[in-house]
């Protein structure tokens, strides 16, 4: 069983947030919630708030489900719409700001019996 979160139009460049999603995925979840809560990165806060609601998401599924058998299966940040903003420059030019954002997508599904060795039996 697979539940999936998403944030849409997230202040930050998709760049940096995939920074901060390539250290969790594939991780468990309790393990991806604490590198989330030691990453001095601005957007490990809101990754963190994703994989909470997408644990929610997977418990409003699924009444009994065991949080200690979930992984983080699927992680990705896409470009979003730009702000686009001007700052005056010498004699009379202007140049173009891009305020970037992103949307960002996180996939939590249950372990397998042969995945938690490695190997399978």
């Amino acid at each position: 069983m697979e539940a999936i979160a998403r944030v849409t139009n997230l202040r930050g460049s998709a760049r940096k947030a995939r920074l901060v999603l390539d250290l969790i995925r594939g991780k468990s979840v309790a393990e991806a919630q604490n590198i989330l809560l030691l990453t001095p990165k601005r957007s490990a806060y809101h990754i963190n708030k994703l994989l909470k609601a997408a644990v929610a998401n997977a418990q409003v599924k699924k009444a009994h489900l065991e949080i200690e058998n979930m992984f983080v299966s699927t992680v990705f940040a896409d470009d979003a719409a730009m702000m686009k903003r001007t700052r005056p420059r010498a004699q009379g030019r202007a140049t173009m700001i891009r305020k970037r954002t992103c949307h960002i997508t996180l996939g939590i599904a249950e372990k397998e019996s042969g995945e938690e060795n490695g190997t399978e039996s």
